[in-house]
């Protein structure tokens, strides 16, 4: 098998594209209206034109309205056209086009851009008449966008379900964070892998095994504080009639002696298997050894409750544990281990990990690869991303604009 370049160095759909300001943020009186010259209008005209470039599409730019007011010859009324045309497209190109329910479980904040870097960004684009390189500087630099660009480029229009493929999971992209952490794990779930990346290489890649098609993986980004070894494994409310009273599970009782909710002890038939990682989040998933590892020989690892049963995950744990002179090699994991003890093994340094869903990526040669879309979660994508059904972006334009 190839390996896959490391993947791994919400708002509503027609609401202000201007991200929010986080919760507190004092908002000052509206500042004075930046003012364009010509040239520098023409200039976002003409990146609008081979925005294509990026899997967006020029039109929802509205460049002809931006065209007929550079001609008007009112620079107020060109300088708000503008700013507005920026706006939106500096919001596109930062937090992804598209928003609200098309973003199927989508549970990952990206505070890329916000009211007031947008407004220093367009200043700074302005006084120093690099438009282009600012717009630039908002895009994913990961390889896997660049990538798919590349592919976006060299793939006809004619084979509209492949470019909608590209488009849909450059978008997804342009979703996450551009700075996913100097080292950080990416679980792919379409791919069914977990990896570990440092400062852009590929540290560690396992198989894993996602969530099953009634219970998927949501898609969020948590922080991996460390381990538990020989965990209990809290029974979710969901399956719990499923193991009730069955021999190998623990009652939970409440103060009235009902039952309140079922435990599995650690052991050989613990579903958690040795270990667990602890990365709280409000949605209870996480990575976690199995009872059950020949599931990863499966070609199609879509059977879990949610969570992430991750191969080799001992060694996982011992990279992260021992990390910055943590205690936690895997001598040392494995010590606790056969102690049968439920134990924290806390990380120096907490990590994070990011569950994504792309189900088109790229290989080390450049070879773009299509993965089954499990949860049928790309339609709505797709659908939010084109301005008409079923259509492609034009080819991009090498036109500039003119007064």
């Amino acid at each position: 098998m190839v390996a896959a370049l490391p993947l791994y160095g919400a708002l509503a759909q027609n609401a202000d594209p201007i991200a929010p300001l986080p919760e507190g943020t004092a908002v000052s009186e509206p500042a004075p209206a930046l003012v364009w010259q010509v040239p520098q209008a023409q200039a976002l005209l003409n990146y609008i034109y081979n925005v294509s470039r990026e899997g967006l599409a020029p039109a929802d730019y509205d460049p002809d309205g931006l065209l007929r007011a550079i001609a008007g010859g009112d620079p107020m009324a060109m300088s708000a056209a503008a700013t507005d045309r920026f706006n939106r497209l500096s919001s596109d190109l930062a937090l992804g086009h598209v928003r609200g329910e098309a973003r199927i479980d989508w549970h990952i904040v990206d505070r890329d851009l916000d009211e007031t870097r947008q407004r220093q960004l367009l200043a700074y684009a302005l006084g120093s008449n690099k438009l282009a390189e600012a717009l630039d500087g908002l895009l994913p630099t990961h390889p896997q966008y660049g990538a798919l660009k590349h592919a976006l480029q060299v793939t006809p229009r004619s084979e509209i379900d492949k470019v909608n493929k590209i488009r849909l999971n450059m978008d997804r992209w342009r979703w996450l964070p551009r700075d996913l952490g100097q080292k950080y794990i990416i679980v792919n779930v379409p791919a069914f892998y977990a990896t570990l990346v440092e400062d852009g290489t590929t540290r560690w890649k396992q198989r894993a095994v996602a969530g099953a098609i009634k219970t998927p993986t949501p898609q969020l980004t948590a922080m991996a504080t460390g381990v538990i070894l020989n965990p209990w494994w809290e029974v979710p409310r969901s399956i719990a009639p499923e193991v009730a009273g069955k021999p190998g599970y623990v009652a939970v009782k409440g103060k009235d002696g009902k039952v309140q909710r079922w435990r599995q002890p650690p052991g050989p038939s613990n579903a958690l298997g040795q270990m667990k990682f602890v990365m709280p989040n409000e949605h209870a998933i996480y990575l976690h050894d199995t009872n059950a590892r020949s599931r990863f020989n499966s070609q199609i690892r879509a059977l879990s409750h949610g969570c992430v049963r991750t191969q080799n995950i001992h060694d996982l744990a011992a990279e992260l544990g021992s990390d910055g002179g943590g205690e936690w090699t895997r001598a040392r994991i494995d010590e606790v281990l056969a102690s049968k003890k439920t134990v924290e093994a806390k990380f120096v340094t907490p990590v994070p990990v990011h569950i994504v869903y792309f189900s088109v990526a790229a290989l080390n040669d450049g070879t773009i690869v299509a993965y089954n879309d499990l949860y049928k979660r790309d339609a709505k994508v797709i659908e939010a991303l084109l301005d008409k059904k079923g259509l492609a972006p034009a080819t991009p334009a090498t036109r500039v604009a003119s007064n």
